[in-house]
């Protein structure tokens, strides 16, 4: 959750949404005649735009109904003073005061932007931001701006996103004024632009109506730590405020464009590193550049990630294959703005605001009249969760501006990208709301609580199995179910178990990397809050190469007095496969206790011991106190209480080490049940149960398992407080994602429908609901 007086907005510029009229006085701004020279895609102008000059009351309103209480906008510079300087557009000022007074009426805090990139074509005309003239004429523009909009409005952004304006506009030529400059006059038009900024800081200061509020708002892409290590988070940092760039992309920087402003000077490396083209810097600039300031505004998108290498230097890591992109083909990396705003905080400390935040998506009107956009509800989830756990972790976060509420202009890019929450037909002028902007309004309400990381996201939990080498192990957890295993001996592949001795791990999904432990202490709303210290049950699946010892379980009672208060062990198996001539030790043939006490003393092993003819797809049930024996060539699937006490009684003599293994008689003849349970009672056969049907295989105090043949389509409802699921045989689909034999996975509490299809096998496991 973030702090009670979090600010919660959305952001737009004043060329891309306003249009025009005929009667506005409104000045020709650089992008009027970029557009006019087809330099936009499609050839398309900001002329209409979004008619927001004439609709503004309804897009107001409509900014009400969906909980915006902030809103970040520009005013166009030429609007006010269509020459740059000099006369006033009074019917510019009356249209803005009458936006902000219509702004209030809807509850929505304004946040005045002076400049996002509506430089005036008179000025340009003069020679731009290159003219050193540019720094007056801002100031200018600032203290007419503070004269008439300061008793409305209390907080001020003096520039958007410097780095694009100074280095898209004027070294590259992909925005407007569309130059190609030299470097060394692109380096003085950011000097101009710093020494504007600090000018404009004073008039709106020094002629507001009341105490205001003023920041800054640069860009830049994030850099990120490969891990968590002190070395690649330090190399993550240097990269961010370092100089790696070629000097023709030298714009795509943050220290140069903020160190001037929040610490006072430029960074040494870059002043070494651009010497040659530096203009002249003295300190009456700097003290200009760095007026004190109440804020600061970062527009964060994306990142890439880092590494250090073995000095600890900056290794800028490849992003994998198939990454996740936007519609505008930008990498979606929350982990940007987690380490943005907390990397700009530790250097510059000062209260921060994420003033653009959003992503272009592929948005169309469906059939049923509304704009679905799922992924953009994703992107603004995990920036915001990332965001949060930003503040969470100290970083002073003030608020976040959704870029943007409608569908806009985008620039260079014309009509062709989509970032808005409200869809904007732009032929018919009509707003749709889209799906992303009712959820946001969620958000806002509740001050985050909607996001994920405040919510428990209930995904499937596919496992990572545990692998346990055994004597008697064989080979086909490795050949036929392709796990990937080093050794050939594996006797057991623990699929579900959060026990000590084998605790797997989430492999995909939000969860990836935790543990079942730990999801089960630290999330216990995942599993139904189920009252019980440890996850309950363990999943196995056994191949035996050999005959394994006979043992003995004892229950929960004898193991919480005899070992440490552990939980006893209760079982059962399901024989995936076996020979034809297959056998299990099920039982005994002691009648009394002295009988067998008699028959374990004198070694009289095969009297004792009971076997039984068993065939794929039988199910045994092993309560404690059974004396029980895989033997081999069985595979077993097995569903336990999650514990690792066993009692061994007999062992065939085998050897480990040249040492025999240890064997437990005394405690084996306490926990033995005598006599042995009815052999008729201890098998049950489970070919031919009803298929697309959850199938009762056993069900008591501690579990209810369930085998489950899915033909071709199955829904079933999640309704334990857990259910585990195994996939014995085939392949098919859980609710789209795709499954295989040996696949083992959790699904959570409140998970809801389940959807299978394809032709498998499962055996699936709950607790007991009391």
């Amino acid at each position: 959750m973030f702090c009670d007086d979090f600010v919660w907005g959305v952001a737009s510029s004043a060329y891309q949404i306003e249009g025009r009229d005929k009667e506005d006085e409104c000045g020709k701004i650089i992008w009027d005649t970029f557009a006019e020279a087809g330099k936009t895609a499609d050839g398309h102008s900001a002329e209409v735009a979004c008619d927001h000059i004439h609709r503004y009351k309804k897009d107001y309103a409509l900014m009400r109904l969906m909980g915006v209480k902030a809103y970040r906008f520009s005013l166009n510079w030429a609007r006010i003073l269509p020459e740059g300087t000099g006369r006033v557009n009074e019917k510019a000022i009356a249209l803005y005061r009458d936006m902000v007074q219509e702004m209030r009426k809807n509850n929505i805090e304004p946040y005045i932007t002076l400049y996002h990139w509506e430089f005036p074509q008179a000025l340009q005309d003069k020679g731009g931001w290159l003219n050193a003239e540019s720094v007056d004429w801002f100031a200018e523009y600032a203290r007419v701006v503070s004269e008439n909009f300061s008793d409305l409005c209390k907080y001020f952004i003096t520039f958007n996103e410097p780095q694009c304006f100074v280095g898209l506009g004027n070294l590259s030529g992909e925005h407007a004024p569309g130059l190609k400059l030299p470097i060394k006059d692109v380096f003085q038009i950011a000097h101009n632009v710093l020494k504007a900024h600090g000018k404009a800081v004073i008039n709106l200061r020094k002629y507001a109506k009341q105490l205001v509020k003023v920041g800054y708002a640069p860009t830049c892409s994030m850099a990120y730590p490969a891990t968590d290590s002190k070395e690649d988070i330090e190399a993550a940092k240097k990269a961010l405020f370092g100089f790696f760039n070629p000097v023709e992309k030298w714009t795509w920087n943050v220290s140069w464009f903020s160190d001037p402003v929040f610490l006072g000077h430029y960074p040494e490396e870059g002043v070494e590193k651009y010497k040659e083209y530096l203009p002249e810097i003295t300190q009456e600039d700097m003290k200009l550049i760095s007026q004190p300031l109440d804020f600061m505004g970062q527009n964060i998108y994306n990142g890439y990630m880092v590494s250090a290498d073995a000095d600890g230097k900056p290794v800028f890591e490849s992003r994998k294959p198939g990454y996740e992109k936007t519609a505008a083909g930008w990498p979606v990396t929350p982990e940007a703005i987690y380490w943005g705003v907390r990397f700009l905080y530790e250097r510059y400390e000062h209260p921060m605001y994420i003033t653009e935040n959003g992503m272009s998506c592929h948005d169309v009107v469906s059939l049923d009249g509304r704009v679905h956009d799922p992924n953009r509800i994703h992107f603004l989830d995990m920036y915001l969760s990332e965001l949060q756990k930003a503040s969470d972790d100290g970083v002073d976060v003030k608020g976040y501006f959704l870029w943007t509420f409608l569908d806009n202009f985008e620039w260079d890019k014309g009509y062709t990208e989509r970032f808005g929450i409200v869809h904007v037909d732009f032929e018919t002028q009509k707003r749709t709301v889209k799906d992303s902007a009712f959820w946001y309004q969620r958000v806002m309400e509740t001050n985050g609580k909607e996001l994920s990381i405040n919510k428990l996201m209930r995904q499937i939990l596919f496992l990572n199995p545990i692998f346990k080498k055994m004597v008697w192990g064989g080979e086909r957890l490795k050949t036929e179910f392709e796990y990937d295993t080093t050794s050939r001996d594996v006797g057991e592949c623990w699929g579900i178990s959060a026990h000590p001795h084998g605790d797997c791990e989430v492999k995909e999904g939000f969860y990836k990397g935790k543990k079942l432990s730990e999801l089960w202490r630290k999330l216990p709303g995942l599993f139904g809050n189920y009252d019980a210290e440890n996850f309950p049950l363990l999943v196995k699946m056994i191949d035996a190469k050999e005959d394994l010892s006979i043992q003995v379980h004892p229950d929960d009672k004898y193991a919480g007095m005899h070992e440490g208060g552990s939980l006893g062990k209760t079982e059962c198996w399901y024989v995936m496969d076996c020979d034809e001539d297959a056998r299990l030790v099920i039982g005994h043939n002691a009648e009394t206790k002295e009988q067998m006490a008699q028959m374990i003393e004198k070694g009289e092993w095969e009297k004792f011991i009971r076997e039984i003819p068993v065939r794929r797809g039988d199910f045994i049930q092993i309560d404690p106190g059974t004396v029980h024996a895989i033997k081999g060539g069985l595979m077993i699937l097995e569903t336990q209480q999650s514990s690792d006490i066993t009692y061994r009684l007999y062992d065939y003599g085998r050897m480990v080490n040249g040492k025999p293994r240890k064997l437990h008689l005394d405690k084996s003849m306490d926990v033995i049940t005598v006599p042995s349970n009815d052999i008729n009672k201890d098998v049950e056969n489970t070919l031919g149960l009803n298929a697309n049907s959850m199938n009762v295989l056993v069900s008591n105090e501690y579990y209810t398992v369930w085998k489950l043949e899915v033909a071709k389509d199955f829904t079933l409802s999640q309704d334990y407080p857990f259910m585990n699921m195994s996939v014995i045989e085939g392949d098919g689909l859980i609710n789209g994602q795709f499954i295989k034999k040996g696949d083992h996975f959790v699904l959570p509490a409140d998970f809801g429908l389940i959807e299978l299809h394809g032709k498998m096998q499962l055996i699936a496991s709950a607790v007991k609901i009391i």
